[in-house]
């Protein structure tokens, strides 16, 4: 029967881990951006050097947050090649 086709079970567990990737990818990424934002309230930073740190902790916080989507939805399809 639908050789090559995906069932609605994959279909479904695709779109749980997308979404898993996504929210998880945002909140790592938010958490970076916290980080640099309390490093400029903590230390009192002001001007150009409050604007540098927050631009690299978002520079940051985009880096991470594409690793972990990336390395999250790689993972899944190691596993759904793999079988499991």
């Amino acid at each position: 029967m639908d050789m090559g086709r995906e069932s609605r079970w994959e279909k479904d567990a695709m779109t749980v881990e997308i979404i898993f990737a996504l929210v998880t990818a945002a909140v790592l990424a938010a958490a970076v951006f916290a980080v640099a934002f309390a490093l400029v309230l903590a230390v009192g930073l002001s001007g150009a050097a409050e604007k540098a740190v927050l631009t690299a902790g978002g520079l940051l916080a985009g880096l991470a947050g594409v690793w972990r989507l990336v390395r999250v939805l790689m993972r899944f399809d190691e596993q759904r090649r793999r079988g499991r």
